[in-house]
């Protein structure tokens, strides 16, 4: 049964090295720069310096720079649930009636839901709308009937009508009220602690007056940021999403393969790369790493697979400059003889199998 054997594994060597390449791979010399599989579901890039200026993303929110720094807070206006305290001086008896041993919350004056308050003398006043100028005067103008020239002070001793809100990837989000001082976007995101480890920093939201304004938090590490000029007013919302539908896959031959959290807008190839441990210099084709990348509608546009190669140490240069998205997969293929190496170990057992059965038949 020897010679049989013998037969039956060098036809299955001719075989494999005809058809047969266990593992997934490319193969770079199919590799025509630009073209498309023959049903057109794949197109087929190589990295290159012209390709980068392609790539290379813009920045994400300049449109809505101007809009955004052009509004800047106005003075502070009353509303409903404004609690506030009302001095008028030589006069204890209206500015703490419930005695100056009590807190200050009891000698406070709430601004009803219909957005008025009642004063001593004075009766009802309307306070929601008002500054708290506007609203001082008025008192006073009033009190003046009674009282010989009042010297009237207002202060707010807590915010209720008005208020923004945060959600999503912060430790403590929830509503931050809107007060006399203005508040920024950097300010009120630091307020509310961001969860660094699971938030998507390169898409925070801005609801505002039913329009949707997406920024880059990641903008303020470069010496251009123009985010701590935006302030915020009443009824916006700030939304920072989760970045756990927002991955990177390296796969192949490197020495971690791994599924990457993609936090920031600026995630590069070499990043991938070098978190990944770099590529298995004995087991990796040079030639053979790919960045996968699918299309939002495969039925109407290709999916495009993008190939550098990686031989010559400059080309990490350019795994430096190509920035990849979210959902990419990068692949890096392995050699030839990584392949038939493979083959030969997967071959080797059932070849032992059909050696133990031949020997039990002699």
């Amino acid at each position: 049964m020897k010679p049989l054997f013998a037969l039956a594994f060098s036809s299955v060597l001719v075989l494999q090295g005809c058809v047969f390449s266990p593992g997934q791979h490319l193969d770079p010399d199919e590799f025509k720069d630009g073209a498309k599989s023959e049903n057109g579901s794949v197109q087929l890039l190589r990295i290159t310096p012209e390709m980068l200026t392609g790539e290379v993303p813009s920045d994400r929110g300049t449109s809505s720079k101007q809009e955004l720094i052009d509004y800047k807070p106005e003075a502070y206006r009353i509303g409903a649930n404004d609690l506030l305290y009302i001095t008028v001086w030589d006069h204890p008896e209206l500015t703490a009636p419930s005695g100056p041993q009590q807190q200050l919350d009891a000698n406070g004056r709430l601004v009803r839901p219909d957005g008025t308050l009642f004063y001593p003398y004075i009766g009802n006043v309307n306070a929601a709308g008002r500054t708290i100028e506007e609203l001082r005067a008025e008192i006073a103008r009033r009190l003046a009937n009674y009282i010989d020239s009042p010297q009237v002070d207002v202060n707010l001793l807590r915010y209720g009508s008005q208020r923004i809100v945060l959600s999503g990837a912060f430790n403590t989000g929830g509503e931050v009220p809107v007060t006399t001082a203005p508040i920024n976007i950097v300010q009120a995101i630091g307020q509310a602690n961001i969860d660094t480890e699971n938030a998507d920093l390169s898409s925070l939201v801005l609801k505002r007056d039913g329009r949707e304004y997406l920024l880059d938090l990641d903008d303020l590490n470069r010496p251009d940021s123009w985010l701590h000029q935006v302030y915020l007013k009443d009824g916006d919302q700030l939304h920072l999403p989760y970045n756990d539908q927002k991955k990177i896959y390296v796969l192949g031959e490197v020495n971690e393969p791994l599924a990457l959290s993609f936090k920031t807008s600026s995630y590069n190839l070499m990043d991938a790369i070098g978190t990944a441990g770099g590529i298995r210099q004995e087991t990796a084709d040079g030639e053979a790493v790919y960045v996968i990348r699918g299309a939002a509608n495969i039925a109407t546009e290709p999916a495009k697979v993008f190939q550098l190669n990686a031989k010559s140490p400059t080309a990490f240069a350019l795994a430096k400059s190509f920035p990849l998205q979210p959902q990419d997969v990068v692949f890096v293929g392995p050699a030839g003889i990584t392949r038939w190496n493979r083959f030969i170990s997967q071959l080797l057992p059932s070849a032992a199998v059909v050696g133990t059965g031949a020997a039990f038949n002699r």
